[in-house]
């Protein structure tokens, strides 16, 4: 046989195979096709579109639109209310690590094998099935000063009406933060709007998928680990902090991640639903702002300017907690 015939079958089974392979690439482009587009459309565009507004004075008020460069920027640095809003949005990072403790208490209950078990985890997920607006409706009854529930029940405990605190309508914080500007008052400690949504966020948070989450990582804890503690004189607090915990790590350190870029986009349906941002701004966060800044003041290039300051303030946050955050002598 020769070598020219040895060869073309060789060739013409590799173009075969590459035609093939074509087919097989645009059959999956197809299927893929739709997805692509909603991604491209709906995401991906208004992204771009978005970071290019924010070098224009774009507004909804006017036809014009001129390039400023980095002004908003500027403007936005220099703009003593989004410093504010930046320390309202941190402010009710105040309830994460209570939120995280509820979680995995819960998960730690819910982890024992008693009869029933299923039940209280369903009714324990349940409120996170509830729509949102509607809790919220219900948590501002709740704080009504006049004849809500909670100052109900605090009156009832004895706590004098002069004393019991006026949650949505009040400024008062736990830092003891000035609603106008960023500085230690002291007449402004005790409790008010913000504490009133850090309480809420934290009912909501405690029952919810972290605590699944915390659920999940328990039932991957090797159970010869703690017998084997257990053996060894440790006691039931002993065998979880030193055995239990550190194989939480992944799961908390990826809590911690979530939560805070949540924290950092969160507060806009408290905020409209609740309080419209008030008492005078002390419930504004950021993402709130934007609203404000794009939809009502239609102030578009502003708004998208903030919204990429809030982006690179969530990827700094992300980063620095990524290389400090992800060491097991944190959690260990």
């Amino acid at each position: 046989m020769s070598l020219a015939s040895t060869v073309k079958p060789s060739v013409a089974s590799k173009r075969s195979r590459h035609r093939r392979s074509l087919g097989e690439l645009w059959i999956a482009i197809l299927f893929l096709l739709p997805n692509l587009t909603g991604f491209v459309v709906f995401t991906a565009g208004p992204v771009v579109i978005s970071l290019i507004n924010s070098f224009t004075d774009k507004s909804l008020l006017t036809q014009q639109t001129h390039w400023v460069g980095f002004r908003n920027y500027a403007d936005l640095a220099a703009d003593p209310l989004f410093w504010i809003f930046l320390v309202n949005t941190v402010y009710m990072f105040i309830g994460l690590p209570f939120a995280m403790a509820g979680s995995l208490f819960l998960a730690t209950l819910l982890h024992q094998k008693i009869k029933g078990s299923t039940i209280f985890r369903t009714l324990l997920y349940l409120p996170s099935f509830t729509a949102g607006v509607a809790t919220m409706i219900l948590w501002k009854q709740l704080f009504n000063p006049d004849y809500g529930l909670i100052n109900s029940a605090l009156s009832t405990l004895g706590v004098p009406r002069e004393q019991l605190p006026q949650w949505l309508n009040s400024t008062k914080n736990l830092l003891a933060i000035d609603p106008e500007r960023l500085a230690f008052n002291p007449s402004q400690w005790g409790i008010g709007a913000r504490d009133a949504l850090v309480l809420m966020g934290i009912w909501g948070a405690i029952g919810g998928g972290n605590m699944l989450l915390y659920l999940a990582a328990l039932s991957n804890v090797p159970e010869e680990l703690n017998e084997a503690a257990q053996l060894d004189g440790a006691s039931g607090w002993q065998s979880f902090r030193n055995v239990t915990w550190p194989q939480l790590a992944p799961t908390t350190f990826f809590i911690v991640i979530m939560s805070l870029i949540g924290g950092f986009q969160g507060g806009f349906d408290q905020a409209k639903v609740m309080t419209n941002g008030g008492p005078a701004n002390t419930t504004t966060t950021l993402a709130f702002h934007i609203y404000q800044k794009g939809f009502e003041q239609f102030q578009v290039g502003y708004a998208s300017a903030v919204s990429w300051a809030l982006f690179a303030i969530v990827f700094a946050v992300t980063i620095v907690n990524w290389k400090f955050g992800n060491r097991e002598d944190l959690v260990s």
